[in-house]
This record gives structure tokens, sequence and C-alpha cells, in this order.
């Protein structure tokens, strides 16, 4: 027994010690997302699509509306939200373009409509039921309309080099641009994509239970810099597995002492 909760002492320790916090060390720039229901988005921002067209962002919304904000050369958690999204669209029995659309906006200033075009045409391609692909629209835009977008929703990242520290999660939004819900993470039911798109058709909204964020990147505090989360994974995967093995030795240990015991 006393050997099983060193065991897990040691586990608990090595586990928090693979997983460094996020952590921001200056006030003004918060890093997460911070809900804001029932704010609007901005009347007057602008954004170009894969097609290259300069749009009014608010006079796109006129249905329930799925709101991603990413970057399109991200090499973390941007594809598992994309993929996540592509997959509720061919899971949900509610029709892109008739009950829904969704809205995919890069935070990244530097990216370009053609680049949103190239990762469109990938995406669009896993949606295993037959859509109206100008119901999900790509978009680029200047630093400007992105901060102001992003700020409406409580949607706060960091820039890393050439990359970024950010959370994955998506916002809904109702047919008159009002914030209704979140849904974090890569992964979505349709069922909870459902219900957050049919109150947003009504106008409500509703504070999120689960908002556990899984972020890009996570802070190393003794290196002083963001490490990508794939450290957390594979320590824990590590530590896990590592357990396991410790505790079969001991268990196949006294097995093999108890018989020798009885004779």
């Amino acid at each position: 027994m006393k050997q099983i909760i060193t065991i897990v002492l040691i586990s608990v320790s090595l586990l928090s010690f693979s997983q460094p916090p996020v952590k921001v060390d200056t006030a003004t720039n918060l890093l997460g997302i911070y809900e804001k229901l029932d704010e609007y988005v901005p009347n007057d921002v602008m954004f170009t699509t894969e097609d290259g067209e300069l749009v009014n962002f608010k006079s796109l919304i006129d249905k329930p509306t799925v709101l991603t904000l990413v970057y399109f050369t991200c090499p973390g958690i941007c594809s598992p939200l994309l993929d996540g999204i592509a997959d509720v669209i061919s899971k949900t029995d509610l029709e892109l373009g008739k009950d829904f659309q969704v809205l995919t906006v890069s935070f990244n200033e530097k990216d370009t409509y053609q680049l949103a075009k190239s990762k469109k045409k990938n995406y669009v391609a896993q949606v295993k039921k037959p859509i109206d692909e100008s119901e999900w629209l790509w978009m680029v835009g200047d630093s400007t309309n992105i901060a102001r977008l992003t700020q409406s929703v409580g949607y706060q990242f960091m820039r890393e080099g050439d990359d970024f520290v950010h959370a994955a999660a998506i916002m809904v939004l109702s047919p008159e641009g009002k914030v209704t819900r979140y849904l974090y993470g890569t992964y979505f039911l349709p069922f909870d994509l459902k219900m957050a798109l049919v109150e947003a058709q009504q106008g409500k909204s509703g504070p999120t239970i689960n908002k556990i964020l899984n972020y890009c990147f996570s802070y190393d505090p003794e290196g002083k810099k963001y490490v990508f989360n794939i450290t957390k994974v594979a320590g824990t995967i590590i530590i896990v597995l590592a357990v396991a093995l410790l505790i079969f030795l001991i268990f196949n240990k006294k097995r093999r002492v108890h018989p020798a015991n009885q004779s």
C-alpha cells in the first residue's frame, strides 16, 4: 500500500511539472477567451474573402453564424479545430446555408486571401456531404479590423515570433450579429452545435459551463518562452505508461512471492 501511495504522489508531481500553466506577464496582454455574451460584432469592420472581395463583416450575417478565429499557417490546434468544423458540418442534420453559415477569419494580418482560398479547398473537401461552399467563407484582414473583431467577441491572442499563442473555440452569433454562445475545444458534438444555433436563431444567449481551453502553446517559465502543447501530451502519456509499468511490476512481484510464503 505504501508503495502505491508513493507512486501516486510521484505521478502527480511529475504530471504537474510536465504541464506548465499558460501565463502572460503583462496585464495589457490578457490571453484566452473572455465571454462577451449579448455583445454585437462591430458594424463597420472590413475583411477580404477568399475570392479577393472586400466585404463588410456584419453585412454577411443574416442567419445563425459559427465564427472561427484561426491563422492559416498555424502549426498547432488550428488544424484540429478546422477538422472539427468540417466533421460537425458533415454530421449535423442542419443544412449549411439554410440553417446556418460558417465564417472563418484569420487573426494574422500577414495571411493572404490566396492562402485562405487554398485552405478552404482543403477543409471543404473533408465535409462528407454536399454543401453550399459559399456559406463557409474564409477571410483575411488588416490588424485594425482583426483587433476590433476579436475584441468584440473576447478573443485574446498573442504573437510569438511568426506564430501566435491562442485558444481553441468557436463563437456562435445570432442573425443580428449578437454573441450568444461559445463552444470550446477542437471537437464539437452535433447536438451541442444544433442547440447553440437554434438558440442563436431565437436570440438567446447562455454562459458556457465547460470552459476547458486548449492552447496552441503553453508557457515555459524557465525558458521564458512558449512551447507546443505536444510536450504536455507526450509527457502525460509517458508518465501514465511509467505508472502502469511500476504497478504491474509491484503486483507481479507479489504474485511470485505469495506462493513461496504459502510453502
